[in-house]
C-alpha cells in the first residue's frame, strides 16, 4: 500500500486549500492508509488538526509514493517513479505549463489530473467549480461597488468586501442579502438603473455564480429581452442567465443541438453580441477553448466605445482563459491585485480600478477565497476513491493498472509516457 502525501501548496501565498480535510482523513487512517502532511503554515485546516486526524506532519514528502496536491507543482518537484495527483492545466496543452509536464515525464513519474476525472458519460467528479462561481460572484459584486464609486456613484455595494476577506460563505451571503434590503428600500443611484448583470453558462460554475446573484433578490428576464431591449417597468437589478442555445444557431439552419455543438463547433456561428449592449455586469462561467466563439470581442468593445454606447462596466471572469472568451482578460490576477481596468480604445490595461475602460476581475484560483467549504466539498469526492488510488501497483504496465475507470481515464502520464487519449499532447510538447 501506497504512503500518502499532502503537499504544502506553494504557487500562490494565498492558496490555502487542501485535495484531502481533517475528517475524511480519520475515515481512510482507519481503512489502514498512511497519510503524511507536509507543514504548513498557511493551509486552512492547521497541522494540529491533521496530526489529531492520524495523520503525520513532515517537513518533507520523499518517503510518499503517492503526492497530493490542488495546483500545479514546481518543474524540479518530481521524482522517479512516484504518482502525482494535481490540477495539471496541460489538457488543453497550455504553453505555460509545458515545461513542468516535460519534466514530469523526464523524471519517469505518473499524472493523475482531477479536471479529468470523469464518469462514463464525461461528467466531471471531482472539482471545485461551484466555489469558484461563488467566490467570483462575491468578488464580482464587490468589483461593481468598487468601479462605480470609482465613476462617482456611491452605491450599497460598496460595503461588500472580497470574498477571502470573509470569515464563511455564509458570512458574504449574509452581507449580500443586506446589500439587496437596502436596494429594495432605497433603490440604487439613477445612473446604475437598471443594474443588468448577465451570467454565461450551466455548469457548476454557473450555478455558484447564480446562487450568489439571486441573493440580491432582481428580477429574471430572459435572453430574448435583452435581445428585444424590452425590460419591466420595475427593478433596480436585473439578472439574465445566458446559455449556448441562446446566442448559437446552425449554419445549416438545423435545429440547436448542444451535443452536436460541442462536437462540431464550426457547424454554428454566434449571434451573441445582439445579446450585450445594455449589459452592464458580465461574469463569465462557461467552459471555452479555441474552436468555440468568443463572447466578448475586442472589436466589439472598441465599436460601443466609438458609439458611445458602452454600457458594460464589470466583468467578472471566473473561466480566466487570457484572450480566451472574454478577449479583454488580458492576464489571470491574484487575490491580492485581483482587478484590472482595460481601455478598449488603447487595447491596454492597468491595475486597480481608475481609469478609462471596463474593470475586468480574472481570479484563477477562486475556490481558495472560500477555502475550508470548497476543500471540504472537494475532500467528500476525492475520499471514495483513495484505497483505490493507495492499493494500485503502479509499478505494472498500463494495461495491468487496476484503478477504477474513473480514474485511469485521468492518468495523463504514466511512467515518464503520454497515455494512449493524451498522446496528441505531443505536438504541444514540441
Amino acid at each position: 500500500m501506497s504512503n500518502i502525501g499532502i503537499r504544502h501548496e506553494d504557487k500562490y501565498k494565498l492558496e490555502r486549500r487542501s485535495p484531502l480535510v481533517p475528517a475524511d482523513i480519520i475515515n481512510l487512517v482507519q481503512q489502514g492508509i498512511e497519510i503524511s502532511v507536509e507543514a504548513s503554515e498557511k493551509r486552512i485546516f492547521t497541522d494540529e488538526e491533521f496530526e489529531n486526524a492520524g495523520a503525520k506532519i513532515s517537513e518533507t514528502l520523499d518517503h510518499c509514493n503517492v503526492i497530493l496536491g490542488v495546483k500545479e507543482m514546481p518543474i524540479d518537484y518530481f521524482q522517479a517513479g512516484k504518482v502525482y495527483v494535481f490540477f495539471s492545466h496541460v489538457i488543453k496543452g497550455q504553453p505555460y505549463n509545458m515545461p513542468m509536464l516535460k519534466s514530469l515525464m523526464k523524471s519517469g513519474s505518473t499524472l493523475i489530473d482531477y479536471e479529468k476525472i470523469e464518469d462514463s458519460n464525461g461528467r466531471r467528479l471531482i472539482f471545485f467549480g461551484r466555489y469558484a462561481g461563488l467566490a467570483g460572484m462575491i468578488n464580482t459584486l464587490w468589483a461593481v461597488g468598487k468601479r462605480y464609486q470609482t465613476l462617482g456613484f456611491e452605491n450599497p455595494f460598496s460595503q461588500l468586501k472580497q470574498a477571502f476577506q470573509y470569515s464563511s460563505l455564509e458570512e458574504a451571503k449574509s452581507e449580500i442579502g443586506r446589500v439587496a434590503e437596502q436596494i429594495r428600500k432605497n433603490g440604487l443611484p439613477e445612473e446604475m438603473e437598471p443594474l443588468i448583470i448577465a451570467i454565461s453558462g450551466d455548469g457548476n460554475v454557473s450555478q455558484g455564480a447564480l446562487e450568489i446573484a439571486q441573493l440580491l433578490n432582481g428580477v429574471t428576464i430572459t435572453p430574448l429581452q435583452l435581445r428585444s431591449r424590452e425590460y419591466p417597468s420595475e427593478g433596480s437589478v436585473m439578472i439574465v442567465n445566458i446559455l449556448p442555445e441562446h446566442y448559437l444557431s446552425h449554419k445549416e439552419g438545423d435545429k440547436f443541438d448542444l451535443m452536436d455543438y460541442i462536437t462540431n463547433p464550426d457547424q454554428y456561428e454566434s449571434s451573441i453580441e445582439e445579446l450585450l449592449p445594455d449589459i452592464n455586469v458580465f461574469v463569465n462561467g462557461i467552459y471555452w477553448d479555441d474552436r468555440y466563439p468568443k463572447l466578448i470581442k475586442k472589436e466589439w468593445l472598441v465599436e460601443q466605445e466609438k458609439s458611445n454606447n458602452l454600457h458594460l462596466k464589470v466583468i467578472g471572469d471566473i473561466t480566466c482563459d487570457v484572450h480566451g472568451s472574454v478577449e479583454c482578460t488580458e492576464k489571470s490576477t491574484e487575490i491580492e491585485d485581483p482587478v484590472f481596468i482595460y481601455d478598449p480604445s488603447a487595447d491596454g490595461y492597468k491595475m486597480g480600478f481608475n481609469g478609462k475602460g471596463i474593470a475586468v476581475m480574472a481570479v484563477d484560483i477562486l475556490p481558495s477565497e472560500l477555502p475550508r467549504e470548497a476543500s471540504e466539498h472537494f475532500s467528500t469526492a476525492l475520499k471514495p476513491f483513495m484505497k483505490s488510488i493507495a492499493d494500485a501497483d503502479f509499478s505494472v504496465s498500463f494495461d495491468q493498472l487496476d484503478l477504477p475507470d474513473e480514474i485511469k481515464r485521468a492518468v495523463i502520464v504514466y511512467r515518464g509516457s503520454l497515455s494512449n487519449g493524451y498522446k496528441y499532447l505531443a505536438d504541444y510538447l514540441k
